[in-house]
């Protein structure tokens, strides 16, 4: 892989204000006599995200993180939350949660009450996350009159082993986004992934991932025995975790020193009940912890010698891989969408080919024998981060999208 940062101009920060500027004004259909309403680079924009809000993953840390620095760049932004969850209860944002249920994904019962919301708060820019979100988003902008975007995490015609959930996923995106002012990626791949969807390349922005700089950060040493190993999920199939364990008994039947840490919850106790079937007939009982789900990434990543994130399908910009790089801690993770953006391999971490539970271990071997400059690696990642992954970067791109998108509704 090259170790040039991708080819795709991110998208640019709001240029800062000339002296004396005419502010210019724009008629927002939000209320029934609606007012004028400014645009301007100083000006609070008002955005709504609706989020599904049933988990606390690398999506929702996203929107978290959004809610937490967008008002530093000009613009309140609230949540609504139509699969009340996880979120609400450990999110860090302090900004206004709106909680409307939906009984089933085409319970379309919620789109009075949102549209209510909108009006009450005069949201000028609606923000929809998932396929669910974008179906009532695209109809409360529609009859409001208002921009919206989408927001691109990860392929969902891949985004599960459910077949029939994809392909309905992917029919409810493709009609909702017809109407959608902008949609944004995250990654060069999904970039590429949208625009096969039919989504237009004008109407693409990649605005990647960011993560806040750390001071919880791994120490600078080489690595010792055991040799720490960890994977920061919320546990699904299709995260490959079955693959690791393999990979963790490989090596240490080679005479490697090993533990793993599981870090985060289960999608269904179904599931973990195998992953932990799958432990004892491994006999890893002694070498395998399960943490449960935590808030405290930071904190459990500087506990780590290595990441890995084996994961079986493409991601979209995979957060706990860039929260991994920020507090240097090496990644080895699977050589799919998403991962491959991130990562520099033999640079910033490791790329293993995707269910290779013998290259997974000959890799993780390869760190706990030293053959791999573990500080020199832990050093470029965090240098990456710092320059192309930051949460701050990531809310300057989004906040210039929403003035941007604002001045066209004016035309």
């Amino acid at each position: 892989m090259s170790s040039q940062p991708p080819t795709l101009q991110l998208y640019p920060p709001p240029p800062s204000p000339p002296a004396a500027p005419a502010i210019p004004e724009i008629r927002v259909p939000v209320v029934d006599d609606p007012v004028l309403l400014p645009i301007h680079p100083l000006t609070t924009v008002q955005v709504l995200h609706v989020i599904n809000g049933e988990h606390y993953s690398g999506a929702e840390r996203v929107q978290d993180l959004l809610a937490v620095r967008l008002p530093d760049e000009g613009v309140k932004a609230d949540l609504v939350a139509i699969k009340p969850g996880k979120f609400g209860e450990v999110r860090r944002s302090s900004s206004r949660l709106t909680l409307l249920p939906m009984r089933g994904r085409f319970d379309l019962r919620v789109v009075g009450k949102l549209k209510q919301l909108v009006r009450r708060h005069q949201y000028q820019v609606l923000h929809a996350h998932t396929p669910r979100t974008a179906l009532v988003t695209a109809m409360v902008a529609r009859s409001l009159g208002l921009p919206w975007v989408y927001h691109v995490h990860s392929p969902v015609s891949r985004d599960s082993e459910r077949r029939w959930q994809n392909w309905i996923n992917t029919k409810v995106e493709r009609f909702c986004l017809s109407s959608a002012s902008r949609v944004v990626v995250v990654s060069p791949s999904l970039e590429s992934y949208m625009h096969e969807q039919g989504v237009s390349e004008e109407r693409i922005v990649c605005i990647p991932n960011g993560v806040p700089a750390t001071d919880i950060q791994r120490p600078a040493v080489p690595v010792a025995s055991p040799m720490v190993v960890g994977m920061v999920a919320l546990f699904r199939p299709r995260k490959g975790t079955e693959v690791l364990l393999e990979g963790i008994h490989r090596a240490r039947n080679e005479g490697k020193d090993l533990r793993l840490r599981l870090i985060g919850g289960f999608e269904t106790p179904e599931y973990e009940q195998q992953i932990r079937q799958l432990v004892d007939k491994l006999d890893l009982g002694q070498h395998v912890e399960f943490t449960g789900f935590t808030s405290a990434v930071a904190e459990e990543l500087a506990t780590l010698d290595i990441m890995a994130l084996p994961s079986l399908y493409g991601e979209g910009l995979p957060m706990v891989v860039l929260e991994a790089m920020a507090a240097g801690v090496p990644v080895v993770a699977s050589r799919v969408e998403g991962a491959t953006a991130a990562i520099q391999h033999l640079k910033t971490g490791m790329l293993v080919e995707p269910n290779n539970p013998e290259q997974l271990a000959q890799t993780l071997a390869a760190f706990a024998n030293n053959h791999i400059d573990h500080s020199t690696m832990a050093a470029a990642a965090m240098a990456r981060h710092a320059e192309y992954y930051s949460d701050v970067t990531m809310a300057r791109g989004m906040a210039a999208l929403y003035r941007e998108v604002l001045a066209e509704a004016r035309v």
